[in-house]
């Protein structure tokens, strides 16, 4: 029998308790440590924290370097920021531990563009020690650039691509709709946009993750984000809505060359947002119009997706890696999760 894999969840917020709940329910992995900053955590149970109804003999701890220290896992999955400046050294402390790592940090899903010297420096560390790195996740990492560019595999032309994706934030979690601004004044919205604490993080990177996935060399990647206005007084589980204040956003991406718009990204995420949808538009030889209705479920998918990866990231060569560089994830249950880096 194969032995089980061992992981440590670095980061028990939402998302991160979502992956603990989806290891246990696979049972095919042991979960030996936990990682979180929040004193309402630390100290406590782990399956006390993501609420499963039972102790899991895990306390949760604020201690990297003890945790690593005295607790040998394969792979940590990290889930605290989307910024590079804050996961870096979280990441390279794991690293130098000689563990491997899949993160949610938006920014880590394709760095090379915006933070090449941070990212090759995750790179060189992660080769020294012989381990991966991979930045994973719904979007980025999936549904607006790694799906993108795996459909572009059937095509023997690309003129340009276009991806949509329109989110009802009211089924989402809190930090979610708080975070695309729902129930703010118009000059709130403006002035946190402004300061960089609203909006969606990785736009900018999914574009680059499909320009270098078709090589197209772009000359001005920008992005655009607007307030959706709510029409009418509206309730999600958390608070109520005002007709006239923000119900979310919708931010534009754009990659364009010699002035014409190669790559469009339109994420529209606001409470009561109709006809939520995926679609993919790829204009080439032959064209390519993908549309999933009701779209793809972010918290549910980002769980899934980090967890799906992992016998990638074990099976993949030492370094940082991107989803374009990874054969595609998929559901397989009972998987034997040989490394080739040991």
């Amino acid at each position: 029998m194969a032995q089980r894999l061992r992981v440590i969840q670095y980061g028990v917020g939402s998302i991160g308790s979502s992956i603990v709940k989806l290891l246990l329910e696979r049972g095919e992995m042991e979960i030996v440590g936990a990682l979180d900053v929040s004193e309402q955590k630390i100290g406590k149970d782990l399956g006390e924290v993501v609420s499963v109804g039972r102790k899991l003999g895990i306390t949760v701890s604020n201690d990297p370097n003890y945790l690593f220290s005295k607790t040998r896992a394969d792979i940590v999955l990290h889930s605290t920021s989307s910024f590079l400046k804050d996961v870096y050294p979280q990441i390279t402390r794991a690293v130098e531990a000689e563990m491997n790592v899949i993160s949610t940090a938006e920014e880590l899903a394709y760095p090379y563009s915006r933070h090449p010297e941070v990212a090759e420096e995750i790179d060189q560390t992660a080769r020294k020690h012989g381990v991966t790195v991979l930045g994973a996740g719904v979007n980025p990492g999936f549904v607006m650039d790694a799906l993108v560019v795996a459909l572009t595999g059937v095509c023997s032309h690309i003129r340009r691509v276009k991806a949509t994706r329109i989110v009802d934030a009211s089924t989402r979690r809190l930090p979610l709709q708080r975070k695309v601004g729902a129930g703010l004044d118009v000059e709130s919205f403006k002035e946190k946009v402004v300061s960089g604490t609203l909006g969606h993080v990785g736009l900018l990177e999914s574009i680059d993750m499909i320009a270098g996935s078709l090589g197209w060399k772009l000359e001005k990647v920008e992005q655009k984000t607007d307030p959706v206005i709510a029409k009418e007084n509206m309730r999600t589980e958390f608070f109520e809505l005002k007709a006239g204040t923000v119900a979310g956003i919708r931010q534009i991406g754009r990659g364009v060359k010699e002035g014409e718009e190669l790559i469009t990204l339109d994420l529209q995420m606001y409470v009561g947002a109709k006809d939520p949808r995926d679609s993919i538009a790829i204009e080439g030889t032959p064209n390519i119009d993908l549309t999933i209705r009701g779209g793809i479920h972010g918290d549910i998918a980002t769980a899934a997706i980090v967890v799906n990866s992992i016998p990638r990231v074990m099976a993949a060569h030492p370094g940082l890696v991107t989803m374009k560089d990874l054969p595609m994830p998929a559901l397989t249950i009972n998987n034997l999760f040989e490394s080739t880096k040991r």
